[in-house]
């Protein structure tokens, strides 16, 4: 809310009705009055076509089946030259099966995640432009802590010699609408 002023409008997206009060008792809490939240999906963005100057997604597009639609949403909702700008989990190979097929894996936000290559392609796919991308290392998208209960049940799940860490990436992917 501050960064975009007074003048600016934000608009938070949430698929859980409970987020949504959460966030909007956060702003009413805070005294921000140019924030409003949604209640929708991110395949099915409650937004109009080209209305928004900036998305910013963390960790999200990760969980969702369908990262093309996805992007095909982001692509829609924003105005020309508006721009996206995402992080998020992506993997460097593919995940050993077991690990893959684990819901725990994918509520630790590792089992939804694709390949590096797939994730750029839905993006390009989408009709976006100027694709950046900043791979950073697995052991900034995997806790390193030993204790993890996740991190521990996919060590237990891997190749003797490999950690999670060889599987997964944190990316920041950055594009924009074509004017």
């Amino acid at each position: 809310a501050r960064a975009v002023g007074s003048n600016g409008r934000v608009i938070g997206v949430d698929m859980t009705p409970e987020m949504v009060s959460k966030a909007r008792a956060n702003a009413e809490q805070g005294g921000y009055d140019n924030v409003e939240f949604r209640l929708g999906e991110i395949e099915h963005l409650p937004i109009a076509d080209g209305t928004v100057d900036v998305i910013i997604s963390n960790c999200v597009i990760n969980l969702s089946p369908e990262k093309e639609r996805v992007f095909r949403e982001i692509a829609r909702v924003l105005k020309p030259g508006g721009r996206v700008a995402v992080s998020d989990v992506a993997l460097l190979r593919p995940l050993p099966e077991d690990v893959a097929a684990d819901v725990r894996a994918y509520v630790g936000c590792i089992s939804g995640a694709v390949l590096i290559e797939e994730y750029v392609g839905h993006v390009q796919s989408s009709g976006l432009v100027d694709v950046g991308v900043e791979v950073r290392g697995g052991e900034d998208a995997m806790d390193q802590d030993v204790q993890d209960p996740l991190y521990r049940q996919m060590i237990a799940k891997l190749t003797a010699g490999t950690r999670p860490s060889d599987f997964v990436a944190s990316v920041n992917v950055t594009a924009r609408k074509t004017e």
